[in-house]
């Protein structure tokens, strides 16, 4: 059955309360949008609003709006899952298992209305397990941020093998409209598309350091003193397509044929057992500690993104035409 899902979403629901839950609730919030929040830990939920004034500034000085300006169309409603009965569009942050995510699916199906989309925050659940035994499958999609999701633009929506090509592009139109950059993948996979780069670097991150040629906070220093502000502005295809000078990509591919193959045969495969994870995490602690604790880290994170995202000129992301969803138009 074909159904009119909203491309404005109004009046949003966000499931669970955690980080990701509530950095999404702030960015709804700031744009002006009622938002329902449950989740049945009283803890979470007492971390609601705290969470949100944190980030109230951030949203301010992006541009994106003021959360404080909206207390009154914020909902607490904990563990009442009826509270979600007439949004628009429901943000699911849960646990990482297919089995709790279906079971949270269940209740949110439960109370909503049919055209109500379902969007899910996994990294790497596949669409199309989420929508087996489902009432209305074919409005349930991956709506993946990245963390905060209230600064960072992008958001990878997913399509399972039922997902209506509406239910895809009004997805698509309802991020566009609070600021997010989607990107519409052509078929799920797991752990879409950003998180499997990112788990490619980190792999290769992790064995530098188990073979001893760096440690933790060389990796990190590498990146963002390197890569990180070029990947800031454009990607690894266009960064590569300048590097061939006036030849492009064809040209650097001609170039570096022997030695990215090389490369890429020397990559290694980490072992990434008990005493790995604790030298890693060891230096991770390291550097927290060393900028003051985890507030301080949090803060110089959101406020050095906050420059990245702002910043006029050559830090700016190149102003790329946005792609169109390839299930549908996305109006």
């Amino acid at each position: 059955m074909q159904r009119a899902f909203s491309r404005e979403a109004a009046s949003v629901g966000v499931v669970g309360a955690g980080t990701i839950g509530a950095s999404w609730a702030a960015l709804f919030l700031a744009t002006g949008r009622r938002v329902t929040v449950v989740d049945p830990d009283p803890q979470a939920m007492a971390r609601l609003r705290p969470s949100i004034e944190a980030v109230a500034g951030d949203l301010v000085a992006l541009g994106a709006g003021d959360p404080r300006a909206h207390w009154d169309g914020l909902t607490a409603a904990g563990g009442d899952w009826a509270s979600l009965a007439g949004v628009d569009l429901v943000q699911e942050n849960g646990p990482e298992s297919l089995a709790a995510k279906r079971g949270i699916h269940a209740s949110i199906e439960a109370v909503v209305r049919p055209d109500a989309l379902i969007a899910s925050s996994t990294s790497g659940l596949m669409p199309s397990d989420l929508q087996e035994g489902a009432r209305h499958p074919e409005r349930i999609l991956i709506g993946h941020p990245f963390n905060p999701p209230h600064l960072l633009p992008l958001v990878e929506i997913v399509p399972g093998r039922l997902t209506a090509p509406d239910a895809v592009a009004a997805a698509e139109a309802v991020y566009r409209a609070v600021g997010k950059v989607p990107v519409v993948l052509r078929r799920e996979i797991a752990g879409h598309l950003a998180t499997r780069l990112v788990a490619a670097l980190w792999r290769e991150a992790v064995y530098l350091v188990e073979q001893g040629v760096c440690d933790l906070d060389d990796i990190d220093r590498a990146i963002a003193a390197g890569p990180g502000p070029r990947w800031a502005v454009l990607g690894q295809g266009l960064s590569y397509h300048l590097g061939g000078g006036a030849g492009g990509l064809g040209r650097f591919l001609e170039l570096f044929d022997a030695p990215i193959r090389s490369w890429w045969d020397d990559l290694g495969t980490p072992v990434f057992d008990e005493a790995s994870k604790r030298r890693l995490v060891a230096g991770a602690e390291a550097l927290e500690e060393s900028v003051g604790g985890r507030e301080a880290l949090l803060r110089m994170r959101n406020e050095a993104l906050l420059a990245v995202l702002r910043a006029p000129g050559p830090l700016a992301p190149l102003p790329l035409a946005p792609k169109r969803g390839v299930q549908g138009e996305t109006g």
